[in-house]
């Protein structure tokens, strides 16, 4: 069995949007490809602290009450968190131009044509837009 890596990550979904972030070309894994924000679970902190600590380093936003959510991945050494988050003080912007070269927000019917790092999670994106907007 690999040893799986802890990642967490938050579908901020505002208007009937998500915010994706665009992975910079020169990364190493998952290369120019949209993704949820997120990141490593340090060692010794959860899974809930880690995507308020990504979510401030990443687009420089304070996230209220981020709800654990299922989400898929097809990468078996990845350990997945994921969390909804509607509420949040500050207004993104990209804090990590290291990591990603660009964010927008997405509608659902956007995403059906966007490369994602994990095109498994696709359902999971579209099921938290759903549930921020009932």
């Amino acid at each position: 069995m690999v040893a799986q890596v802890p990642i967490s990550v938050a579908a901020l979904v505002r208007e009937g949007r998500v915010l994706l972030v665009h992975r910079h070309p020169s990364r190493r894994r998952y290369p120019d490809c949209w993704d949820l924000v997120g990141g490593h679970v340090d060692p010794g902190e959860s899974p809930h602290s880690a995507v308020g600590r990504e979510c401030l380093e990443e687009l420089g936003v304070h996230v209220r009450d981020p709800q654990p959510i299922p989400m898929t991945v097809d990468d078996p050494t990845l350990e997945m968190h994921a969390f909804l988050v509607t509420r949040w003080q500050g207004e993104p912007v990209n804090a990590a131009p290291d990591e990603h070269d660009d964010l927008r927000w997405f509608r659902h019917t956007d995403l059906a044509g966007v490369t994602l790092a994990h095109p498994a999670s696709l359902s999971s994106i579209l099921s938290a837009i759903q549930i921020a907007t009932e």
